[in-house]
């Protein structure tokens, strides 16, 4: 039963695209809905992977019925099946938000006939690169999403996310070609590129080799994975997509290098031979994303930092090598693509809220919208590790792994740790006083009316460039210009201040004969739906935290064993 099901999380998501892009634009409704379906039932393959996978124990499928280790090799166990499951499960609220977005902006910002097909194969890549039993498979998953993701990235064609997709693009393409270039010398060194193969093989040879092999292959995913001092690309780059693109992007993405990370390093090299320097890694990760994300003053830009300080605790826990501290990172990044997505979705409805995700632009947010501060709430205090969210579950496991190693370097990030979650909370806590809390009076604290001015347009703009007309102009008609554009400036503040507190009509502001009223729309229903229910996923992970942890403890020593890996690839048969 589990290999008719292993190829489905890949194969799902490809079929749907192409029948998607067959449908095109004519039939948006059957599009909308067939993309949520295939994500339906790619859900619930995951959960039945997983649950056999933890009952029965890892199977693996050669694709075509090549024999092992010729042919492509799928590998379900219990790592791979609990990544298909919250991938697919944040990937499908992503999607719903998507359609949400869609249908109340008339597709501006996801164009259905692009982006619908597009997400389905970026799912396949991430399904592929968790089900790969050898490296260049992997390779394969990796530029199925990052393809995927080059064509989501630039949606809508803007400045900024043109020059935020050229970077993504330069830094992706050299993470892959130093990726392929690892399996090169892979296959020279061993002659095969089958994981469970090579964790054989890679025994025998020489130490200087497998250390070179190991750096290259750690600093691929390390790009891949936004660990510092491979990161800088990630907080410009995600930021300017738009709300479901981001939110997948930081959710998955870099997920996928952690999983390779995981799966490389326990697999192909258990000796540790750069465990210190993954250690080094995790503690600077972890404390120079936290201080990028405290001097930040924009949501979007805050969160981007976030997602690169708690990749250090992930790291953390694959650098001790024992079985408590890869348990704990497996259920932190469990813990955190959940948590992620969920933020982001809801900076989309704050900036479809308030008019901007500058914090000094909002103010008001939680009497205008209780339930958006609710939505905000709830995942920023499980990010900042509250307890007894399950930020506070993972980080504690972590810590208790560090703990228990005994080290003075893994007490050193037991600190780290401890004082980048203190700092998290108080980046939360910035958003929260200064966007939901603080009286919508002092909202525009920090935005002048020049700032205003030149976000409501470059008509509005101050200090423009001279006109020569104006130049000639009497000393009395300068003064008047000069006083006209003061007047716009100031309306256009007002404007501003009423779309960000939601406390005030929006108007013209052009005089009291042409004042209008323009009541602020409100938030569309299926994108608060869409939200609501990956909180109600974060809170969730909370309250199945036991349940999830054991399956987590079961897949990290399974990790440590190999030998469940190995045996569902080869069987009984010795690993020629």
């Amino acid at each position: 039963m589990i290999r008719v099901l292993t190829p489905l999380p890949v194969l799902l998501p490809l079929l749907g695209a192409a029948a998607a892009l067959l449908v095109g634009g004519r039939h948006p409704r059957v599009q909308r809905t067939l993309s949520v379906a295939v994500l339906a039932a790619v859900l619930a393959v995951s959960v039945a992977l997983l649950l056999l996978a933890d009952s029965e124990g890892a199977a693996a499928l050669s694709v075509g019925g090549w024999p092992v280790p010729l042919g492509v090799v799928l590998v379900v166990d219990r790592l791979s099946a609990l990544m298909l499951v919250v991938a697919a499960t944040v990937a499908l609220g992503v999607l719903v938000f998507a359609v949400g977005q869609g249908a109340a902006d008339g597709d501006e910002e996801t164009p259905i006939s692009i982006f619908h097909p597009t997400f389905l194969v970026l799912i396949a890549g991430v399904a592929n690169a968790f089900l790969a039993g050898d490296l260049f498979n992997l390779y394969v998953g990796f530029e199925i999403l990052l393809t995927a993701s080059y064509v989501l990235l630039t949606l809508g064609g803007s400045a900024a996310r043109i020059r935020a997709g050229i970077t993504y693009i330069i830094v992706s393409l050299l993470s892959s070609v130093l990726f392929l270039a690892a399996i090169g010398l892979f296959y020279a060194a061993t002659g095969t590129v089958n994981m469970a193969q090579l964790a054989v093989r890679l025994a025998e040879l020489p130490e200087g080799t497998q250390l070179l092999l190991q750096s290259m292959l750690l600093i691929a995913f390390c790009i891949k994975a936004a660990v510092f001092p491979l990161s800088a690309w990630l907080p410009d780059s995600y930021p300017t997509a738009p709300a479901p693109v981001t939110a997948v992007f930081a959710g998955l993405l870099t997920k996928v290098g952690v999983y390779a990370i995981i799966r490389t390093q326990t697999l192909l090299f258990p000796g540790g031979a750069l465990d210190q320097v993954l250690m080094w890694a995790a503690l600077a990760t972890m404390v120079v994303g936290i201080l990028g994300a405290v001097a930040q003053t924009d949501i979007r830009r805050i969160l981007s930092f976030t997602l690169v300080s708690h990749i250090g605790y992930m790291v953390f826990g694959i650098s001790l090598a024992s079985t408590a501290g890869l348990a704990g990172a497996i259920f932190y990044v469990v813990h955190h693509i959940a948590i992620q997505t969920t933020l982001f979705l809801v900076a989309g409805l704050i900036e479809r809220q308030g008019g901007s995700t500058g914090v000094n632009r909002l103010g008001g947010l939680a009497s205008a919208s209780p339930l958006l501060a609710i939505l905000f709430f709830v995942p920023a205090m499980n990010l900042a590790g509250i307890p007894p969210f399950s930020g506070f579950i993972g980080k504690l496991g972590l810590l208790e792994a560090g703990i228990a190693d005994g080290g003075w370097l893994p007490i050193v990030l037991v600190a780290g740790g401890a004082v980048t979650s203190l700092l998290t909370l108080l980046a939360m806590s910035r958003v929260w006083s200064r966007a939901f809390w603080r009286p919508p009076a002092q909202s525009p604290a920090d935005d002048t009316s020049d700032a205003a001015a030149a976000a409501a347009g470059p008509d509005l703009s101050p200090d423009p460039l001279p006109d020569p007309a104006e130049q000639d102009q009497p000393v009395g008609e300068k003064e008047t210009a000069s006083g006209d554009r003061a007047v716009a400036r100031r309306a256009a503040w007002e404007r501003h201040t009423a779309v960000a507190t939601a406390t005030t009509p929006a108007t013209d502001g052009f005089g009291d004969d042409d004042e209008r009223e323009r009541p602020l729309r409100p938030l569309p229903r299926v994108m608060v739906a869409s939200t609501a229910a990956m909180v109600v996923v974060t809170v969730g992970l909370t309250a199945l935290a036991g349940p999830l942890y054991g399956v987590a403890e079961r897949a990290a020593g399974d990790l440590r064993d190999r030998t469940p890996y190995i045996e569902s690839v080869f069987g009984d048969r010795d690993v020629p």
